[in-house]
């Protein structure tokens, strides 16, 4: 799993999984934590993603809540996207087109 970017927008890369979700829960939460508006979350890189990754994902999107700010997924590879609706958690967070 690979994160790059800042405050304002990620790159996530690779698989976020159960192996990879404590490292990604900690930058995450490090760029919610230092920045201020949208947090924007590119996933066109994102090979697979589990129920341990939409766990890191929803923490991530209630930490933002909490400090003011909206997790906004971009580029939401077709097989994450058919999980993210599965779960009905297309309805809780930001997806843009």
């Amino acid at each position: 799993m690979q994160i790059e970017g800042d405050h304002a927008e990620l790159v996530v890369g690779g698989r976020l999984d159960v192996r990879s979700a404590a490292d990604a829960r900690m930058a995450l939460h490090r760029a919610v934590d230092a920045g201020q508006g949208d947090l924007v979350l590119d996933l066109a890189r994102l090979d697979s993603c589990d129920a341990t990754g939409l766990g890191v994902i929803m923490g991530v999107h209630r930490r933002a809540g909490r400090c003011g700010r909206r997790l906004v997924l971009r580029a939401v590879p077709p097989h994450v996207q058919r999980v993210l609706v599965a779960t009905r958690l297309h309805r809780i967070l930001t997806i843009a087109p």
